[in-house]
């Protein structure tokens, strides 16, 4: 019989945020896959349990992800860790998830701490619709697709950035979309040096530039007003001359009636200006 997956949440900082279920499971699997063993094993010996260790992250998750599931597939119980929080976030456990499902090894997930939600919810920031960008890619031109997903973005947006790298994001975000836009700068989660700064993202800048960044940081943004944009893309359509916006549309085979309305609703104007303008032409 095939043995099982526990993908184990695990404290982000404060080393009570675990819960009895993940507790128990770390102490009855035969095995917990630790993408950092050095700060898995302070967990383990903080609750005495003695499971044993392997390593499994970012540069070898190629040759460990089969050597796993074949442990899985012979019965045994493979407990899976991130360095802190859940796992499969912005950290290489999605392979290891798939391989399972793949080779139809059962998996189950195990809720506790998480940073993006942690920090969501000390933001202050609307929650109702939120994206989560983790950390941003090192690519220049995925790195710039994100940043053109974001900018346009009316809900609350969230990434993951490390001490070294903060300056240059922010002022990356500030190049991007303005200096008004809000912005929580949550650190040290759950730790003893906890903060949730709340700035624009100008004075997030300047901030920074005379505080040295420590801790790991999440980056909590307020969207884009949907409003705003609304009327900056009418905008742009008002410049375009009215023959060559209704061609667009008469070109794609729409009929004059259906291309007048949708030019009114481009500009955001009466469908009957359109009309008037158009027929005088």
């Amino acid at each position: 019989m095939a043995g099982m997956l526990y993908l184990c949440a695990t404290p982000i900082g404060n080393l009570e945020d675990v819960t009895l279920r993940v507790l128990r499971i770390l102490k009855e699997a035969d095995v917990i896959a630790a993408e950092d063993t050095r700060q898995t094993i302070k967990l383990l010996n903080h609750y005495e349990i003695k499971t044993p260790l392997v390593s499994y992250h970012e540069h070898n998750k190629i040759e460990k992800t089969p050597v796993l599931v074949g442990r899985m597939l012979q019965g045994e119980k493979v407990a899976l860790v991130t360095d802190a929080g859940t796992p499969a976030i912005s950290d290489p456990g999605e392979e290891l998830v798939r391989a399972c499902f793949e080779a139809g090894v059962e998996v189950t997930s195990l809720p506790g701490a998480a940073a993006v939600i942690t920090a969501v919810t000390l933001s202050g920031m609307s929650a109702r619709r939120f994206t989560f960008e983790g950390f941003l890619p090192v690519d220049k031109k995925e790195r710039t697709a994100v940043l053109e997903r974001f900018k346009n973005s009316t809900c609350t947006t969230v990434f993951y950035e490390a001490p070294h790298r903060l300056r240059k994001t922010l002022r990356l975000f500030l190049e991007t979309v303005g200096g008004e836009r809000k912005v929580a700068v949550c650190k040290e989660l759950t730790k003893k040096h906890e903060a949730a700064l709340h700035f624009t993202l100008e004075e997030a800048v300047n901030y920074f530039d005379g505080t040295e960044p420590k801790g790991e940081f999440v980056l909590v943004i307020e969207g884009a007003d949907g409003e705003a944009l609304k009327k900056k893309e009418q905008e742009q359509w008002r410049e375009l001359p009215l023959e060559e916006h209704m061609k667009r549309y008469l070109d794609m085979g729409m009929e004059k009636k259906e291309a007048m309305k949708q030019v009114a609703k481009d500009r955001g104007v009466p469908k009957r200006e359109v009309y008037s303008e158009w027929e005088k032409r």
